[in-house]
């Protein structure tokens, strides 16, 4: 079985990879039919749920993602 990954790519989407079913908001799945897929972080793409690169044109800031280790 393929393994499923998502990362959040600095200033920037979730970089989603693997065999993944998107799922509407009236329950409709469907296979995206590409991987990976980028999903929208910024909020401000056309195509929601996924990334059209306008995070670029509204200088969207977040890290990426990276595990910190707790120390207690």
């Amino acid at each position: 079985m393929e393994e499923v990954r998502i990362r959040p790519l600095q200033d920037g989407p979730v970089e989603v990879t693997g065999p993944v079913v998107l799922v509407d908001s009236t329950g409709q799945a469907a296979a995206p039919g590409e991987s990976p897929i980028y999903l929208c972080r910024c909020g401000q793409s056309a195509d929601k749920p996924f990334c059209d690169g306008t995070h670029k044109k509204v200088a969207f800031r977040a890290p990426g993602w990276s595990r910190v280790s707790s120390t207690g």
